[in-house]
């Protein structure tokens, strides 16, 4: 049995704290090979700095306008996930959430300021 090590670059597991869920890494880097590497590419060429946190952004930091410079220009773009509780076949609540990174059925959403209510938001959406 593979590990997540197996699929994911040594050097990103040294720079980030990495978790999968169901065989995530296995799936991407055999199913979706060039989003895999391109997510792979971005986490590698971002550097996360004590000022960027420090700084403030006012609306936005640099910190997604780093992953924005690296990955729209390879088409990546921002879409909305469109989730229904459903009960006894009616829909009881309707949530729309724009994620940051789509492509090719791949999300990648970057929470660079998260809130309680909008991890529980976004948590629920995925």
């Amino acid at each position: 049995m593979m590990a997540l090590a197996d699929y994911l670059p040594r050097h990103l597991t040294r720079l980030y704290e990495v978790h999968e869920h169901r065989h995530a890494a296995a799936i991407l880097a055999h199913e979706f090979p060039d989003e895999f590497e391109e997510i792979c590419s971005a986490l590698t060429q971002f550097q996360f700095t004590d000022e960027q946190v420090i700084r403030g952004g006012g609306n936005e930091s640099e910190i997604p306008k780093t992953f924005f410079a690296l990955l729209r220009p390879k088409g990546w773009k921002e879409s909305r996930l469109r989730a229904k509780l459903v009960i006894d076949d009616s829909a009881v609540s309707s949530d729309t959430h724009k994620i940051d990174y789509v492509k090719n059925r791949i999300a990648f959403d970057l929470e660079w300021n998260a809130k309680d209510q909008t991890f529980d938001r976004d948590l629920y959406a995925f």
